[in-house]
Parts: C-alpha cells; sequence; structure tokens
C-alpha cells in the first residue's frame, strides 16, 4: 500500500494542480488540457563516464526553445528512461521545467511497472514541474495485461494523479498494443486527456478517434512518418522523434494539415518518411543522438547496453539525410 507521506503528497498535489493559473484546467468547468500541436521526445544526454549531462540538456532546450513546438516530452521512449535511476529522472524533469519558455506544456512519462510505483512516480513528477504525465503500458507481464488488467491500472492512476495523464502506447518497445476497447473506456475519465500512439496503424488511430468523438479526449501521433495521415483522420498533433533534428520542418507539416494544405503537406511527408525512419525503427535512439551532433546539437553517447552506430550504419543514416535533402 501507499505510504502515508505518499497519500499526502497525492492530496496536496491535486490541490495545486487545480488551483495553478498555467492555462491548463478551466476554472470551474473540469474543462481538461489542450494537448495538439507537436512535441519533441527531448534525449538524455550523457558525459563520457555516463552521467547525465545537465548543461548540454539546457543547450538543447534552449535550442529546441525557438521553435513552435507545444511542449516537450521528458523521460519518453527516447529519454532512455529505463536506463535512469528514480531520482534522476525526477533531476532531468526538473532542470527540463527550469530550461523551457513557460508558456510551453511540459509532459513526463512516468510509467512503471507497478501501479504503486506509477502512482508515486507521477506525483513526484508533478512536484518537480510536470504539466501532464505521460504513462506508458506496463508489460513485464504482458501476457497478464488484458483490458480489464490494463483500466484498472490507468484509471488508479489517473485517480491519484494530481495532473493529467496522457495514455502511451508504443509496442515496438513494450511488445504490447494498449487495446482499443481499453482506450475507449479510459477516455471517459475526467483525468484522462489523450494518448500517444507510436504504433503507426493509421487505420487504430482513426478508429480510437472515432469511438473516443464524445470525450473531451485527444490522439496524438508517435511519429513523423504518419504524422499527416493521422491528421487526415483526426489526431491533434504528434509526438516525433525527429523534431529533435528537423523541428522547423514537421511544425510546418503541423501547420499545411491544420490548414487544409494537404497536396505540400503530402510533398513534406514523403521527404520525412526515409529520415523519420532512421532514428526510429532502423537506428533508434543511437542514431537520433548521431543525426543531432552532426545538426548542431548534442546527442552524445548512449547509457549502456545501448551502443553507438557502426560505420556502415552511420553511412546509410547519413545517405537517408542526404537524399531527401537534410543534409
Amino acid at each position: 500500500m501507499l505510504g502515508p507521506q505518499v497519500w499526502s503528497s497525492v492530496r496536496q498535489g491535486l490541490s495545486r494542480s487545480l488551483s495553478r493559473n498555467v492555462g491548463v484546467w478551466a476554472s470551474g468547468e473540469g474543462k481538461k488540457v489542450d494537448i495538439a500541436g507537436i512535441y519533441p521526445p527531448v534525449t538524455t544526454p550523457f558525459t563520457a563516464t555516463a552521467e547525465v549531462d545537465y548543461g548540454k540538456l539546457e543547450e538543447n532546450l534552449h535550442k529546441l526553445g525557438t521553435f513552435p513546438f507545444r511542449g516537450f516530452v521528458v523521460q519518453g521512449s527516447n529519454g532512455e528512461f529505463p536506463f535512469l535511476t528514480s531520482s534522476e529522472r525526477l533531476e532531468v524533469v526538473s532542470r527540463v521545467r527550469q530550461a523551457m519558455p513557460k508558456n510551453r506544456l511540459l509532459l513526463a512519462g512516468s510509467g512503471c511497472e507497478s501501479t504503486q510505483a506509477t502512482v508515486e512516480m507521477t506525483v513526484s513528477m508533478a512536484q518537480v514541474g510536470a504539466d501532464a504525465a505521460m504513462v506508458v503500458t506496463p508489460c513485464y507481464y504482458r501476457g497478464r495485461m488484458s483490458s480489464a488488467a490494463l483500466i484498472h491500472h490507468y484509471t488508479k492512476v489517473a485517480d491519484l494523479s494530481p495532473i493529467p495523464v496522457v495514455l502511451y502506447s508504443v509496442p515496438a518497445n513494450t511488445g504490447l498494443d494498449l487495446p482499443v476497447d481499453a482506450v475507449v473506456t479510459l477516455s471517459q475519465h475526467p483525468n484522462i486527456v489523450g494518448m500517444k500512439d507510436s504504433g503507426g496503424d493509421v487505420t487504430r488511430i482513426g478508429l480510437i478517434v472515432h469511438k473516443t468523438r464524445k470525450q473531451d479526449f485527444q490522439v496524438l501521433a508517435g511519429s513523423a512518418g504518419f504524422l499527416m495521415a493521422s491528421y487526415a483522420l483526426g489526431a491533434v498533433g504528434g509526438v516525433c522523434a525527429l523534431a529533435n533534428v528537423l523541428g522547423a520542418q514537421v511544425c510546418q507539416l503541423e501547420r499545411l494539415c491544420c490548414t487544409g494544405q494537404w497536396e505540400d503537406a503530402q510533398k513534406l511527408q514523403h521527404r520525412l518518411i526515409e529520415p523519420n525512419a532512421a532514428v526510429t525503427r532502423r537506428f533508434g535512439i543511437p542514431g537520433l543522438k548521431k543525426i543531432m551532433d552532426w545538426f548542431g546539437y548534442y546527442g552524445g553517447p548512449c547509457r549502456a547496453p545501448l551502443q553507438e552506430l557502426s560505420p556502415a550504419e552511420e553511412e546509410a543514416l547519413r545517405m537517408d539525410f542526404t537524399s531527401n535533402g537534410w543534409l
């Protein structure tokens, strides 16, 4: 069970969250946070000795802050959160809150394997400045993660969270899709505001948008590779790894979709597909960090056991960006 201090923190955090004048909740209406827009999932910089490099983190944020992002996602998959200690996860969120523009939203990954640990981490994320918690599906016992189990998990987290909750489905990493029926049920919870879907199945995204259309619920695409298709089906934005290096272009694609300039959007989307695949499916975080180095950000090393790209992989990464006119 949660200890008295945690329960006290939950109550205090909820009181603070509801009274904050940050434009997240509409006064007196219980209106949910508007998460529409583009978010880069911020990487966690490390030194050569595998310590978190908070100075480089702040440098990257200052550069990313020049683009019209809705906000930042911290401690998502690209943040290497499974490799960080609990104290490191909280310190990273705290540093990001201090360094980022005040008018942007901070979505912090607070997912853990147990419901109790997720509640405690979510409360702590709120205390260090997160505006909303992005909660990945627990997956270690994925064979038992039925719709009922996941509904119970997310409901408990949302009941006790002092900040709004965003569901997070990333089957490439978890081996588990958050079932559509579970999403529909959870969309009715007053403290669950939306979902980041990284699976890449636009039919599923469209179905979720359709089935939750009567709720105050928003869907974010989890990658730039299917951003245009997601917008066409009713998504309201995206959490896109590619935005860490092509922030202006991803935001331009958002603008084209939102203003109905579909022909130009299609041309830009086509040019983003290969580089996006390179920093997601093909080479993952090591690829993203390498291209960040090339684009004037600090990528640096990953934390073990993730390994650096081989020379052949670096050349393939470079080609995916060069052939599309980005390098």
